[in-house]
């Protein structure tokens, strides 16, 4: 019964985080943008005359889209158009299930892993679980009975499937130097130092692969500049046909997908939950000072570092999003497959050939 109960929180924590910063990242990508552009940005909605900078806007579209007319089109299939946008939710919003987000918590007699499930293969898991949302662009665009719809969709398979190659790769040399596919053993390896003083954090063991798995991430995320699947400023767009909350999932689910893409690249590339010089007895910096901190406080500490880890690199890609313009198709396939795809096959020799030399 603890358990379960234990259980609960961690998810109720985990999702009440990630939907938060979805929410409010769909405020921070118009108000970015405009900042960017010299403009004011979302800042109408407004409650009993009070705007606060537009943080409002959220409500407001959540409000508009629960209201709007969910259309489905006649030659359609329902129940597939009526699927796809939630599946495309389940896919983003499963991975989180493996993140860990903090060290043990030690409470009494309780150990609580904060992790909601810690399996042997998370990083398994998260390459099965975050392909998976595929499937969900492809039905979207089929079941819609729209050439365009389809596609977008043809368009998002082809894309996605191209840059997985490399983002997987790219987590193999992650693997050798940290010798674990588990996300909780991976983010506790990167609590060691070089040379003392510098964090052996993935990011400092495979910078290359840092590169590579970030390049690739953004475009599984189908965003700009690889944003062919949707293409705004084009009829194509795998959701097309959608309306109301339908729209709203898909809209939410790529929100979702880039939290998704920053706790990876957290956990993986910058130290997960570690702090340089903090660890479960205080803050300790060799040749100058140490401070003894309780564990209760070590462990929010950390916490907090792994959620504002997560916050600047979705910020980071909003920064990408409003910053680099659209590749064309071609350049899109080149890039993945004769430029990424190399890259990190020779990321993985080289991560080898160094293992044994060192």
């Amino acid at each position: 019964m603890c358990d379960a109960v234990i259980i609960l929180l961690k998810i109720a924590v985990v999702f009440g985080f990630v939907l938060n910063v979805a929410a409010i990242m769909s405020w921070a990508e118009r108000k970015q943008s405009a900042v960017m552009q010299d403009r004011i940005g979302a800042n109408r909605a407004d409650v009993l005359g009070f705007r606060i900078i537009g943080l409002f806007h959220p409500i407001a579209d959540t409000i508009k889209m629960l209201t709007k007319e969910d259309w489905i089109p006649p030659q359609g299939n329902p129940l597939i158009h009526t699927l796809a946008p939630f599946l495309s939710l389940f896919a983003a919003l499963i991975v989180f299930a493996v993140i860990p987000f903090g060290d043990t918590l030690h409470v009494g007699s309780l150990n609580i892993q904060l992790q909601i499930v810690d399996l042997s293969v998370g990083v398994l898991f998260v390459l099965a679980f975050g392909s998976l949302g595929i499937y969900s662009l492809v039905l979207a665009g089929w079941s819609s009975d729209n050439k365009w719809s389809l596609l977008g969709g043809v368009r998002a398979a082809a894309q996605v499937i191209s840059y997985e190659l490399a983002l997987a790769l790219s987590i193999v040399g992650v693997i050798m130097v940290y010798g674990s596919i588990e996300l909780d053993d991976i983010a506790r390896a990167q609590g060691q130092y070089v040379l003392g003083i510098i964090p052996y954090w993935g990011v400092v063991a495979q910078p290359l692969g840092f590169l590579i798995f970030f390049a690739a991430a953004v475009a599984e995320t189908k965003r700009t500049p690889f944003d062919l699947p949707e293409s705004e400023s084009e009829i194509i767009g795998y959701f097309t046909e959608y309306s109301g909350m339908k729209f709203g999932a898909f809209w939410m689910g790529e929100f979702i997908e880039i939290v998704a893409v920053a706790g990876v690249v957290t956990a993986l590339y910058f130290g997960g939950w570690q702090v340089p010089f903090l660890n479960d007895n205080g803050l300790f910096v060799p040749g100058l000072f140490s401070i003894h901190l309780p564990h209760l406080l070590v462990v929010p500490l950390q916490v907090l570092a792994f959620g504002l880890k997560v916050i600047f690199f979705c910020w980071f890609m909003l920064l990408i999003r409003w910053t680099l313009p659209r590749f064309r198709y071609d350049q899109l396939m080149n890039f993945g497959w004769k430029f990424l795809l190399p890259l990190a096959l020779l990321n993985v020799v080289l991560t080898g050939f160094l293992l044994i030399v060192f």
